[in-house]
């Protein structure tokens, strides 16, 4: 397939445009800073642009067959809006380019259903967090409130920097089965990449933790 990837230079990017090709997808990676990707292939295209750059935003979409996010706030701790407008401007653009397979990482921790999820998740975490999280919530209704879009919300637990396992749970109300749930980037990758080839969470929000 042809696929776009948004935050492509970070940690979750990385992975999800290197797992991309090996598994022989044609990949544009959308990056601010070509520099941090340091991925070279045949099959990768690089697209310097800022997500609130409606006009760079749309031509990267056009032919592709499915959009990927791991766009993620450089500060934790803060509000970042300019990514809720360039998720706007990713979901405009791909109504108006005909593109419909959309798959947004977002996190656990966002209100819906969160009560599930033990004290630390539905409590504490949110105190610290707070920001990140409501900024999800926005983008996640973005996505969810637009009908012509072909989506999966994909509710990561804590991410981490280890390694690809290929061995960890799904689903829509998985819940801890420790104090506090972990995940791998690279096997959120993984997961992201498996829902190009299957329906079983078209238009849901699955979990994914170990």
């Amino acid at each position: 397939m042809r696929i776009l990837v948004f935050g492509a230079s970070g940690a979750t990017g990385r992975n999800l445009v290197s797992q991309a090709l090996s598994q022989e997808h044609s990949v544009t990676a959308f990056v601010r800073d070509p520099s941090k990707l340091n991925v070279k292939h045949e099959r990768l295209k690089t697209c310097k642009g800022d997500v609130q750059d409606y006009r760079t935003v749309e031509n990267a979409i056009t032919d592709q067959d499915a959009v990927l996010s791991a766009l993620g706030a450089s500060n934790p701790f803060k509000r970042d809006l300019t990514l809720i407008r360039g998720v706007q401007n990713i979901t405009t653009a791909m109504i108006k380019r005909n593109v419909s397979r959309f798959i947004y990482q977002s996190f656990l921790g966002v209100s819906e259903h969160r009560s599930e999820l033990g004290f630390l998740i539905a409590r504490v975490l949110p105190i610290f967090i707070k920001g990140v999280i409501l900024d999800h919530k926005e983008k996640e209704n973005i996505i969810v409130n637009n009908n012509h879009l072909s989506w999966t919300i994909v509710r990561c637990s804590i991410l981490t920097n280890g390694p690809f396992t290929g061995n960890y749970r799904d689903g829509e109300h998985i819940t801890p089965t420790g104090i506090m749930p972990f995940i791998s980037r690279a096997d959120v990758a993984d997961f992201m990449l498996k829902q190009l080839k299957g329906f079983k969470y078209l238009s849901k929000k699955p979990r994914i933790m170990y």
